[in-house]
């Protein structure tokens, strides 16, 4: 009985566990971002808020950038910055934006332009 007792409590701990995330692949960040708005919090930055047109344009609040997908990253180019290029995890509408192996951002993806950028 103390043996099942123990492997029962056992499944409930690895059932319990998060599943391991994948980073998502080109046309799924795509799909994801594309035409769409996403707004979250960078460790290094803060908050943010952009919305990624069709067209390969960032629109932010009083800025634009060029944004693109290259292989299963996304990339941005900043004025004045070379591009930087970062993994993403998407699930659902949640982001997480991976530099070196390590999360450093969030964001929630919104459909559309709800800013008006």
């Amino acid at each position: 009985m103390r043996k099942m007792m123990l492997a029962a409590g056992a499944a409930l701990v690895v059932m319990a566990m998060p599943a391991a995330a994948e980073m998502a692949k080109g046309d799924a960040i795509t799909a994801a971002i594309s035409g769409n708005t996403v707004q979250g919090n960078m460790d290094s930055s803060g908050p943010y808020a952009e919305h990624y047109g069709a067209d390969g344009v960032v629109h932010g609040k009083d800025y634009k950038a060029k944004w693109s997908v290259e292989g299963d990253t996304m990339c941005w180019v900043y004025d004045g910055t070379p591009k930087d290029c970062w993994g993403v995890e998407i699930a659902g509408d949640q982001v997480k934006w991976v530099k070196d192996g390590k999360a450093q951002g969030t964001g929630t993806i919104l459909p559309g332009n709800p800013n008006k950028f």
